[in-house]
């Protein structure tokens, strides 16, 4: 599926903003929704347009090439729509999905802490069963776009050390949303933490459980095939810029081809898992090779550029909680006191800021003097 050229270069417009202010992105996110990409997904009697996996996949790489927080948050989004298109709460499926459909409600997911966040620990959301009431008390560590969604759907551990999933309305007694998190980039996906003190709910708020492995069930984790779609799109775009960059450099010319070759082989991958019953094990796996392939283009796009010094970059802090870091962003933080750089970046050398290309990688903090040349 080809998207107007008009809306790309919209969603372009606006990415550096996006991805650098702590604010969701209200313009790039109407888009879609003139668009029509917010019914991609939805089926055709709950008011959406059912579009084939294929078409739903291609559009994503796409949107993720133009700007990767808008398509973050559709990733997060499309998650929550995942699990409510396979769940057999009718009920729940009726009343939100053509709400979503018509863009008059945003969901999201908070499921991480079942899959990777704080597995070493005692659960961080743990659900009560009594009487045909849940109670929910504890921490969703990782929830993108969560000041802004209409309805959460989370889970949880129960004391007998099963999970269940639920739909949580984001004014519920008890749930509070935290700050967003100080990310490196994504900013303005919101990403924060949400704790539940005594948060409750009826039986019919619930998705799918109590289950030994909830998530299993269903198509609708965080790391469905989009997110390996981000990958994809943001290694286009880093290998476009290679390919301007080669029209004047002999010598990147063919590392270029083979990289696009490698972004070919995975999209082929992506496709065929799409047309089978994608399992959560097969899509996490594809995810692993999707991410290191995103992030050797960016490196390449990267040292090409470099000698093209440093211009002025957004200020603020740049600290993010996972750890992580976009080459080919060098933004100040704390004031300007300190910089934050990739691990393997070389101070002696320039890097050119591209916002609009990058792939998540380890970070270290770089102290000014080793950067005063490129002022």
């Amino acid at each position: 599926m080809d998207l107007p050229e008009s809306i790309i270069r919209t969603l372009r417009d606006f990415a550096e903003g996006a991805d650098a202010e702590t604010v969701f992105p209200d313009a790039s996110w109407r888009v879609l929704e003139r668009a029509g990409v917010l019914a991609w997904s939805i089926p055709v009697d709950l008011g959406g347009e059912g579009r084939d996996a294929h078409e739903h996949l291609h559009g994503h790489e796409t949107l993720a090439g133009a700007c990767l927080t808008t398509a973050f948050l559709l990733s997060q989004r499309e998650a929550a729509v995942r699990r409510l298109c396979d769940c057999g709460n009718e009920n729940l499926r009726r009343s939100l999905l053509p709400r979503l459909a018509a863009g008059e409600m945003f969901a999201t997911v908070g499921l991480s802490q079942l899959t990777t966040s704080r597995q070493h620990q005692a659960p961080a959301l743990v659900a009560r069963h009594a009487r045909g009431k849940w109670n929910f008390t504890g921490a969703i560590p990782w929830v993108t776009g969560a000041e802004r969604a209409n309805h959460l759907i989370i889970g949880a551990v129960t004391e007998d050390g099963r999970q269940v999933l639920a739909v949580l309305s984001r004014g519920l007694p008890g749930l509070a949303v935290g700050p967003p998190l100080d990310l490196m980039a994504l900013r303005g996906s919101m990403t924060a933490e949400v704790r539940c003190d005594d948060v409750r709910i009826g039986d019919e708020w619930i998705l799918a459980g109590p289950a030994d492995r909830v998530l299993a069930g269903g198509r609708g984790g965080t790391g469905g095939l989009e997110t390996s779609c981000l990958a994809l799109g943001l290694a286009g775009a880093a290998i476009d810029f290679l390919r301007s960059e080669a029209d004047v450099r002999a010598e990147l010319t063919e590392g270029t081809r083979n990289l696009e070759i490698s972004r070919q082989d995975l999209r082929k991958e992506l496709h065929a898992l799409a047309d089978s019953a994608t399992s959560p094990q097969a899509a996490s796996e594809l995810r692993l090779q999707a991410n290191p392939a995103g992030s050797a283009c960016d490196a390449s796009s990267v040292d090409s550029s470099q000698g093209d010094g440093l211009p002025a970059v957004p200020p603020g802090p740049a600290l993010g909680e996972a750890g992580s870091v976009f080459p080919g962003m060098v933004v100040p933080a704390s004031g300007g006191r300190r910089y934050a750089a990739p691990l393997d970046f070389d101070t002696s050398r320039r890097l050119k800021y591209r916002p609009h290309v990058f792939a998540p990688t380890w970070f270290r903090w770089v102290e000014p003097h080793t950067m005063a040349a490129r002022h």
